[in-house]
């Protein structure tokens, strides 16, 4: 009897693994590339940047600040004045829905734009 329970709960636990992976899979590969990054510091849009121009950005004054790169149509923090430098190893963003987040700094890249966006043009 207590065989054929372990084999249930082995099964059942492997059963939602894969469920679990081929949602995941399916989110990640559905998601389309996005056209813009998106900055805000505080909660305020402060510049919207294409990706598919690079450049080099420093958000922020001395004492909270972030390097942000944009090249080859990704996103991503090379420098940081956060303790913790989670940002920076959170890589690179480029799908439309992505983030990176310092929440020392309360600095959010969030891409967007892409083709289920509806965003149409960005005004400077």
């Amino acid at each position: 009897m207590k065989n054929q329970r372990l084999k249930n709960d082995i099964l059942l636990v492997l059963t939602l693994l894969v469920v679990a992976g081929a949602i995941w899979l399916i989110t990640t590969l559905t998601r389309a590339p996005g056209a813009y990054a998106e900055v805000t510091v505080n909660g305020e849009t402060v510049m919207t940047l294409p990706l598919d121009k690079d450049a080099d950005v420093v958000v922020g004054d001395g004492e909270r600040s972030n390097r942000l790169i944009i090249e080859s149509g990704k996103a991503y923090v090379t420098e940081a004045s956060c303790p913790d430098h989670l940002c920076i190893k959170q890589g690179e963003a480029y799908r439309d829905g992505e983030t990176i987040i310092c929440l020392p700094n309360k600095f959010v890249v969030t891409i967007v734009g892409g083709e289920q966006s509806g965003i149409d043009a960005v005004s400077r």
